[in-house]
């Protein structure tokens, strides 16, 4: 059954958001739109290229990474896109993040594998300068979101001018009639230690921030959502001190962000797993303006972990933990080392 473009939500699903008293006051219907981020984990295709370190995903590298490996992992990561916020949706993202992409070819073999075949998404796509040549990218289904200008915004750090990273994306468009600006990002691992790689996440929470005032100084009521895999956790001075994400909506002034994460973190729900903790670094937050309870405009409903039981290691040391491509040097089959993260916008028509 092929996806509606657009999903009308009459006064039935309604009762299953508003409180009883709210039920039969309120006869109008909505639109509702995910939004999502997912870290592919390594979608390399086959074929040497100069501007990145593929040489473990080639077909004889380390990883003996053929084209059916390749088109194995790309079914894998249709099937779980397609998938992504279906406890409250019937119908896939109009907007999705993604990271530790090779290059466009990807994205574009990925929009061409049923069932995303079927749903007319287009790529918005920057190369980066990252050392290891992985890129990030956004998909969205065409019908939904119109893509108005987009660029790519490069990270610096004055006491390491040798160092290279994702380039953050940042594209403009009307989503459901409104504009919508999201930056798409994949800040620096956690590679020689947290403590020692921290300016440089810092570095790049201050870049966003950056562009994030300069969307606010254009428009006051800019409707924002900002999403990756940013390699801290809700609670770091990244998020909290430097974007100045906050953990609640009461705690979100004008001209903040919401980190719709923060709560999933509070109560010990991650996105990815290591040394038997986990933690959520792939997050989605949103501008002031997505707040509130006038549903006239695009509004921020809830947000999850896509984390369902067919995406995890079953059984073994690692059960539990995100089922991934290859493990411990041995192809798997899996999707990722990363659960997907979402959210839910709604709009009163």
């Amino acid at each position: 059954m092929k996806h509606k473009n657009i999903l009308y939500i009459a006064i039935w699903l309604v009762w299953l958001m508003l409180p009883a008293k709210d039920i039969f006051a309120q006869k109008q219907k909505y639109v509702a739109t995910c939004v999502a981020f997912y870290n592919l984990e390594n979608l390399f295709d086959t074929i040497k290229s100069p501007n990145s370190n593929d040489s473990e995903f080639l077909p004889d590298g380390v990883n003996k990474w053929t084209a059916e490996r390749y088109e194995h992992k790309l079914r894998n990561m249709a099937s779980v896109i397609s998938k992504i916020g279906a406890d409250g949706l019937p119908s896939p993202p109009a907007i999705l993040g993604v990271a530790e992409i090779e290059n466009r070819l990807t994205l574009e073999d990925l929009i061409k594998t049923p069932p995303l075949s079927e749903l007319n998404y287009g790529i918005v796509h920057y190369d980066s300068p990252d050392a290891r040549g992985v890129d990030v990218g956004l998909l969205y289904r065409k019908s939904l979101f119109r893509v108005l200008g987009s660029r790519s915004v490069r990270l610096t750090i004055p006491d390491a001018p040798d160092f290279r990273t994702r380039d953050q994306l940042v594209a403009s468009g009307l989503l459901n009639g409104e504009l919508v600006h999201i930056i798409v990002m994949h800040w620096p691992s956690r590679r020689g230690g947290e403590k020692r790689s921290k300016p440089l996440r810092n570095g790049a929470a201050a870049l966003c921030r950056s562009i994030v005032d300069s969307l606010y100084s254009a428009d006051a009521n800019a409707k924002i959502i900002i999403m990756g895999d940013l390699n801290d956790d809700p609670d770091n001075e990244s998020l909290t001190k430097i974007l100045k994400a906050r953990p609640s909506v009461e705690k979100t002034g004008k001209g903040g962000l919401y980190n719709t994460m923060y709560r999933w973190f509070r109560d010990g729900v991650g996105s990815l797993a290591w040394d038997d903790s986990w933690n959520l670094f792939d997050q989605i937050i949103v501008s002031e303006p997505l707040l509130g309870k006038d549903s006239s405009t695009c509004k921020f409903y809830k947000s999850g972990v896509f984390n369902k039981d067919f995406l995890r290691q079953k059984e073994g040391r690692y059960a539990g933990y995100p089922l991934r491509t290859y493990s411990g040097g041995a192809f798997t089959g899996g999707y990722s080392d990363h659960f997907p993260t979402y959210i839910y916008l709604m709009k009163q028509l």
